[in-house]
């Protein structure tokens, strides 16, 4: 509820890293990890910003973010196909009046 982000490991209680006010005190509606790059997941706040992070290029802040202003989003899911290494992914966006917008991801956060 305050934009914090935790990565734990399985066989651990505390975190292995933990970002705080990641979404500047907004809450977090939504987080997926990329299907097809394991170390890239996407983050949607309640003011339908989304931000990707992709630790192998920082850890410490996302590497983009990408604000949708013209209605809010209420959820998101990722699409791809994992087993094809062409880097296909995308993101369908839920919107609060019913429409879904589907985007496609960058090559360099989508390419295994």
């Amino acid at each position: 509820s305050d934009g914090s982000i935790r990565l734990h490991q399985m066989t651990s209680e505390y975190p292995l890293l933990q970002w705080n006010d990641s979404t500047n005190g907004q809450p977090i509606i939504a987080l997926q990890w990329a299907i097809t790059r394991p170390a890239v997941f996407f983050v949607l706040d309640a003011s339908s910003n989304i931000y990707i992070w992709d630790l192998l290029e920082n850890d410490l802040l996302p590497v983009a973010k990408q604000a949708i202003p013209s209605e809010k989003v209420v959820t998101m899911a990722l699409l791809g196909e994992t087993e094809k290494s062409s880097g296909f992914l995308g993101i369908a966006l839920a919107k609060e009046s019913g429409q879904i917008d589907i985007h496609y991801i960058k090559k360099k956060w989508a390419v295994p």
